[in-house]
């Protein structure tokens, strides 16, 4: 039987990491000059790209998340515990790279947020693949960002 969707609890989930990450968008936004002067590696995106992909992994982590709260898989608290502190080490990853510029660190802690996001996604696929496909994206961005990080701490 397939439970009803509650409309209110999937904005909720949708919103706690988009308007989250527009805070921490809002709250760094001062530090982008100084990052426009940085030597980045090749293939950098263009800066219109960020807030529209991480908008859209937002969205899918929000729907994600929405999805395994609902289920009744018995990982259910242990994956949104996971997927919450994942959540918070994603928020604070642009505090340590642009407002204290410390490039290593920085490249450290996503090191550490994409295993969290790992732990995440294996959680939320055991509640249904469907919901794991989700992060895969979100994942796959990790990647270009911890080869930006890596390159900005190197090239400068």
């Amino acid at each position: 039987m397939k439970k009803q969707i509650d409309f209110k609890k999937l904005i909720i989930s949708i919103l706690i990491p988009v308007l989250g990450g527009a805070l921490v968008g809002f709250l760094t936004r001062n530090s982008f000059t100084d990052f426009k002067e940085l030597v980045k590696p090749p293939f950098a995106p263009p800066a219109i790209v960020f807030p529209i992909v991480w908008t859209a992994l937002y969205t899918l982590m929000g729907i994600a998340s929405y999805l395994v709260s609902q289920s009744d898989a018995s990982i259910k608290p242990a994956a949104i515990r996971i997927y919450a502190l994942q959540l918070l080490f994603n928020f604070v990853w642009p505090f340590i790279f642009f407002s204290l510029e410390s490039y290593l660190f920085a490249f450290i802690w996503l090191v550490i947020l994409f295993v969290l996001v790992i732990i995440t996604t294996v959680l939320f696929y055991s509640a249904s693949k469907w919901v794991g496909y989700l992060m895969i994206p979100y994942l796959l961005w990790l990647l270009i960002a911890g080869y930006l990080n890596l390159g900005v701490y190197l090239l400068n």
